[in-house]
C-alpha cells in the first residue's frame, strides 16, 4: 500500500477519517491523494426562480471553496512529512471517488461517514457504503462521531 486516497466531504464528520488516512501514510510511507468531489448544485425551486447566471457564480465559488480548503489538507499533510497532493472535482461522490482510486491506482480507500441510520440513511444514502461495494481496492470508513 504506497499510495492513499482520502476522499473528504470537508465537514467536521471527515477531521477523524484524515488524521487516520495520515497516520496510516506515516506508518507506511505512502503518499496521500485528498479528494474532494463538489457535487453539482442542485436548485429545490423551479429555475424560472434562480436565473442561469446565479447557478453559474454558486458553481463557481462552490468550486473555489472547495479547491482552497483541499489545498489546506495536502499543505498540513506536507507539513507532517507526507507527500500529498489534493484533487477537487465535479460530479456524482461515489463516481468520482472510485474513478479517482483506478486512476491514482490507489492501494487503499479511507473515507469518513456520519453514521446516519434509520430513514435518514435511507433518504440521504451513504456514499461510504456505496464505495465499499464497488472499490477496486480496500476501503477504510472511520466514523466521524
Amino acid at each position: 500500500m504506497d499510495r492513499i486516497l482520502f476522499a473528504s466531504d470537508l465537514s467536521k464528520a471527515s477531521a477523524k477519517a484524515f488524521a487516520a488516512a495520515l497516520a496510516l501514510a506515516k506508518a507506511t510511507r505512502a503518499s496521500v491523494t485528498i479528494l474532494h468531489v463538489v457535487v453539482p448544485f442542485m436548485p429545490v425551486a423551479q429555475e424560472q426562480y434562480i436565473g442561469g447566471e446565479t447557478l453559474e457564480q454558486i458553481d463557481t465559488e462552490a468550486r473555489r471553496w472547495s479547491g482552497r480548503q483541499v489545498a489546506k489538507l495536502a499543505a498540513k499533510a506536507r507539513k507532517s512529512g507526507i507527500r500529498a497532493v489534493g484533487l477537487s472535482v465535479n460530479g456524482d461522490a461515489v463516481r468520482e471517488i472510485l474513478r479517482a482510486a483506478r486512476s491514482k491506482r490507489a492501494g487503499l480507500i479511507v473515507v469518513g461517514t456520519h453514521g446516519r441510520t434509520g430513514l435518514n440513511r435511507f433518504f440521504v444514502g451513504s456514499v461510504a457504503a456505496r464505495v465499499v461495494a464497488t472499490a477496486p481496492c480496500p476501503v477504510m470508513i472511520v466514523r466521524g462521531r
